[in-house]
Protein backbone atom coordinates (compact mmCIF):
# COMPACT_ATOMS: atom_id res chain seq x y z
CA UNK A 1 0.00 0.00 0.00
CA UNK A 2 1.26 3.43 -0.89
CA UNK A 3 0.38 6.95 0.15
CA UNK A 4 -1.56 7.28 -3.10
CA UNK A 5 -3.59 4.18 -2.14
CA UNK A 6 -4.47 5.82 1.19
CA UNK A 7 -5.54 9.00 -0.60
CA UNK A 8 -7.68 6.97 -3.01
CA UNK A 9 -9.26 5.05 -0.11
CA UNK A 10 -10.20 8.25 1.72
CA UNK A 11 -11.52 9.76 -1.51
CA UNK A 12 -13.65 6.67 -2.26
CA UNK A 13 -14.96 6.02 1.27
CA UNK A 14 -15.38 9.51 2.70
CA UNK A 15 -16.22 11.39 -0.46
CA UNK A 16 -13.67 14.17 -0.09
CA UNK A 17 -11.84 15.44 -3.16
CA UNK A 18 -8.49 13.84 -3.95
CA UNK A 19 -6.74 17.12 -3.02
CA UNK A 20 -8.48 17.22 0.37
CA UNK A 21 -7.75 13.52 0.91
CA UNK A 22 -4.06 14.04 0.06
CA UNK A 23 -3.90 16.99 2.46
CA UNK A 24 -5.36 14.87 5.27
CA UNK A 25 -2.89 12.02 4.65
CA UNK A 26 0.04 14.48 4.58
CA UNK A 27 -1.19 16.16 7.77
CA UNK A 28 -1.44 12.82 9.60
CA UNK A 29 2.05 11.75 8.51
CA UNK A 30 3.57 15.15 9.33
CA UNK A 31 1.98 15.07 12.79
CA UNK A 32 3.29 11.55 13.40
CA UNK A 33 6.77 12.53 12.19
CA UNK A 34 6.92 15.61 14.43
CA UNK A 35 5.73 13.59 17.43
CA UNK A 36 8.37 10.90 16.86
CA UNK A 37 11.10 13.54 16.35
CA UNK A 38 10.32 14.72 19.89
CA UNK A 39 10.77 11.09 21.06
CA UNK A 40 7.13 10.89 22.10
CA UNK A 41 5.16 7.66 21.73
CA UNK A 42 2.26 7.29 19.32
CA UNK A 43 -0.52 4.95 20.47
CA UNK A 44 -3.23 4.11 17.96
CA UNK A 45 -5.97 2.06 19.57
CA UNK A 46 -6.63 -1.19 17.73
CA UNK A 47 -3.49 -0.77 15.61
CA UNK A 48 -0.34 -0.45 17.71
CA UNK A 49 2.37 1.72 19.25
CA UNK A 50 5.22 3.59 17.58
CA UNK A 51 8.19 4.44 19.78
CA UNK A 52 11.65 5.92 19.26
CA UNK A 53 14.39 3.97 21.06
CA UNK A 54 17.97 5.03 21.71
CA UNK A 55 20.64 2.51 20.68
CA UNK A 56 24.11 2.81 22.19
CA UNK A 57 27.23 2.61 20.10
CA UNK A 58 28.64 -0.88 19.83
CA UNK A 59 31.38 -2.89 18.25
CA UNK A 60 30.61 -4.87 15.12
CA UNK A 61 32.51 -6.71 12.41
CA UNK A 62 32.68 -6.21 8.67
CA UNK A 63 31.38 -9.56 7.38
CA UNK A 64 33.60 -9.45 4.27
CA UNK A 65 36.91 -8.62 5.93
CA UNK A 66 36.31 -9.47 9.58
CA UNK A 67 37.63 -6.02 10.58
CA UNK A 68 36.29 -4.61 13.84
CA UNK A 69 34.26 -1.43 13.34
CA UNK A 70 32.30 0.81 15.69
CA UNK A 71 28.59 1.12 14.99
CA UNK A 72 27.54 4.61 16.05
CA UNK A 73 24.78 5.41 18.53
CA UNK A 74 21.47 6.19 16.90
CA UNK A 75 17.73 6.46 17.36
CA UNK A 76 15.53 3.78 15.83
CA UNK A 77 11.79 3.54 15.34
CA UNK A 78 10.04 0.50 16.73
CA UNK A 79 6.45 -0.61 16.17
CA UNK A 80 4.56 -2.97 18.41
CA UNK A 81 1.21 -4.13 17.00
CA UNK A 82 -1.85 -4.17 19.24
CA UNK A 83 -3.48 -7.44 20.22
CA UNK A 84 -6.43 -6.54 17.95
CA UNK A 85 -4.09 -6.25 14.95
CA UNK A 86 -2.22 -9.44 15.90
CA UNK A 87 -5.51 -11.32 16.12
CA UNK A 88 -6.63 -9.99 12.74
CA UNK A 89 -3.35 -11.02 11.13
CA UNK A 90 -3.44 -14.49 12.65
CA UNK A 91 -7.12 -15.20 12.03
CA UNK A 92 -7.81 -18.31 10.01
CA UNK A 93 -7.24 -17.46 6.34
CA UNK A 94 -10.18 -17.64 4.00
CA UNK A 95 -10.47 -21.00 2.32
CA UNK A 96 -8.51 -21.16 -0.90
CA UNK A 97 -9.00 -23.67 -3.66
CA UNK A 98 -6.98 -26.78 -2.86
CA UNK A 99 -3.80 -27.17 -4.87
CA UNK A 100 -3.43 -30.52 -6.56
CA UNK A 101 -0.02 -32.10 -6.76
CA UNK A 102 1.10 -33.95 -9.88
CA UNK A 103 0.25 -37.28 -8.24
CA UNK A 104 -3.32 -36.15 -7.52
CA UNK A 105 -4.18 -35.00 -11.04
CA UNK A 106 -6.41 -37.50 -12.80
CA UNK A 107 -5.85 -38.30 -16.47
CA UNK A 108 -8.07 -36.32 -18.80
CA UNK A 109 -8.98 -39.38 -20.87
CA UNK A 110 -6.95 -38.48 -23.92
Amino acid sequence: MTKADLVEGIHANVGLSKKESADIVELVFDTMKQTLERSEKIKISGFGNFEVREKRSRVGRNPQTGDVIEISARRVLSFKPSQVLKNALNAAPKEAAPVQSATQVEPSGI
